[in-house]
Order: C-alpha cells, then sequence, then structure tokens
C-alpha cells in the first residue's frame, strides 16, 4: 500500500464512520476555548470541562479575568494538573489579549503564541476549531496514532514534524476535523499501551495492524 494509498483509506473510513467529529472541550465563545485549551495541556478534557463552568461564571470575560487575583483564580483552577503555572498564564494571557488585541481573541497562529499558556499545538487548536484553518494540533494521541498508523513515519521524532507531514498529505478542507479524528481514535480505540485492535476498523490500513496480523 502506498502512502496515498493508505491516506485515502484512512480518510474515507473515518469520513464514513465519524462524519461529524469535534473538540469534547466545551466553551460557548473563543475566549472559553482558549482558556479551556490551556487548562487542558496534560489533563483530561473530562476533568477541565468539570473545572471550567466555575471559571466561566466568575471570570467570563478577559476583562474580568485580568483583573482576578492568583489566589481567586488558583481556588477554580487547583484540581487541574499544574494550576500554580496555568493560573499564572490565565491571568496574563487576559491580560496581553486586552493590551495587544482590544480583548479579542485573535486567530492566528503568530499572534497566539505570543500569549502565557499558548504554545503552537494550542494555537492550532483554536485556529481550526474556531476558524476551520487548515491547522494540525499535534497531541499525544495524534503523535501516536498518525504513527503507528504509518501515515508518519517513525523517524518523525517531534511534534512539528509529525504536523509537516500530516498537513503534506491531508486536502486543506479535511485537516482542522483530521485532528479530531486522530485525537478521538488515539483517545477511544488506539489506547497507548492497550490497543483495541480487535475493535478497530483501520487494521487493513494501519501499517502496526499488518505487524499484528502477520506474527
Amino acid at each position: 500500500m502506498t502512502k496515498k494509498e493508505r491516506y485515502q483509506s484512512v480518510l474515507s473510513y473515518f469520513q464514513q464512520q465519524v462524519p461529524i467529529a469535534e473538540t469534547e472541550l466545551l466553551y460557548q465563545n473563543p475566549f472559553e476555548l482558549l482558556v479551556a485549551v490551556i487548562l487542558s495541556a496534560q489533563c483530561t478534557d473530562k476533568r477541565v470541562n468539570l473545572t471550567t463552568p466555575a471559571i466561566f461564571k466568575q471570570f467570563p470575560t478577559p476583562q474580568k479575568m485580568a483583573k482576578a487575583s492568583f489566589e481567586e483564580l488558583f481556588a477554580l483552577v487547583k484540581s487541574i494538573s499544574y494550576p500554580n503555572n496555568k493560573t499564572k498564564h490565565l491571568i496574563g494571557m487576559s491580560n496581553l489579549l486586552l493590551e495587544n488585541f482590544d480583548g479579542e481573541v485573535p486567530l492566528t497562529v503568530e499572534a497566539l503564541v505570543t500569549l502565557p499558556g499558548v504554545g503552537r499545538k494550542t494555537a492550532n487548536v483554536i485556529t481550526s476549531v474556531v476558524d476551520k484553518q487548515p491547522n494540525m494540533a499535534v497531541d499525544t494521541h495524534v503523535f501516536r496514532v498518525s504513527r503507528r498508523i504509518g501515515l508518519v513515519p517513525m523517524t518523525a521524532k517531534t511534534p512539528l514534524a509529525v504536523e509537516k507531514e500530516l498537513i503534506k498529505f491531508i486536502p486543506k478542507e479535511l485537516v482542522h476535523t483530521a485532528h479530531h479524528w486522530l485525537i478521538l481514535h488515539g483517545r477511544y480505540t488506539c489506547l497507548a499501551r492497550s490497543p483495541k485492535c480487535n475493535a478497530c476498523g483501520l487494521i487493513p490500513f494501519c501499517k502496526e495492524g499488518a505487524k499484528k496480523s502477520a506474527s
């Protein structure tokens, strides 16, 4: 199977089986999504979704969050991983939104990465989810699944290398959805330690699956 054929087969499978794929983070506007994605670093979406309602109720806008004291916001963030850093990032991010972007979440990767707590992955999430830009956020699931299936060579050792390879072969109009396909597949089927290969519809197109079938 050529790489082109593998991509076509995998994308076709997802289009048929998971026509609608979206972030599992709960939000109502770009600011809430930005807060949720910052909090989700090395934390589950489920935990974030349990935490954000109280945060959004008390600090629904950059204007209000920028004025929050560390102690006030930390009390709401403390159940999340790395609460000290994330509390500082949220307050700093809100202040910079006001100072540099008139309180609006910018929708370019270049602008977003200037905000505290926002790296390339987070910026790619925001721009692809809010604006459907063809930006591929590579988290641990995307990294693992794309390499296991064989969409990306095992020699791609960094998230940026994986990102570049994926956007080279995935049609632009599908990139923002493919991001979620790969995440959800990694979260529920292609698990890190015990992948559910017996329940996986991608086995016919999967490099690791082919190895298992041959052994």
